[in-house]
């Protein structure tokens, strides 16, 4: 497995992982988010690789109070294996080398699975509503 920075030629199989494991939503475009993240700290967005095949995915960003997670995705078939400790791992230490003191993560309250994936990491629910407002429409 290796692990390194997004490349535009990943770009179907990366959307192909994030439908696999259910990340999109039809109000998001993935193709629209990934050329977002790359106008912005692209060096976050990172994919793993097993077999010359992109098995994994995470996007970060540090905004200079928080840093954020999004589209952590691991392949099913290679969940287990330590891909996604490994990616936050990256993150984590790559926010922490910013200055960034806190990394928030969303995760859907039906995802149980992610959750447990994060609590494991050391994460914990904040005293906190999470709350968002559509600037510009993707569809």
């Amino acid at each position: 497995m290796r692990i390194r920075a997004f490349q535009l030629a990943d770009e179907t199989a990366v959307v192909a992982l994030w439908e696999r494991c259910g990340l999109t939503r039809t109000w998001n475009d993935p193709r629209k988010d990934i050329a977002r993240k790359l106008a912005v700290q692209p060096e976050l967005f990172l994919v793993a690789e097993a077999d010359g095949a992109v098995v994994a995915t995470v996007m970060a960003g540090y905004e200079g109070h928080r840093g954020w997670v999004n589209y952590l995705a691991v392949a099913p078939e290679h969940r287990g294996q330590g891909l996604g400790r490994a990616l936050m791992q990256r993150v984590e230490e790559s926010l922490k080398d910013r200055g960034c003191p806190k990394l928030n993560v969303q995760v859907r309250t039906a995802n149980a699975e992610a959750l447990q994936f994060y609590r494991r990491l050391g994460y914990a629910q904040d005293e906190a509503v999470a709350l968002g407002k559509r600037l510009i429409p993707d569809a």
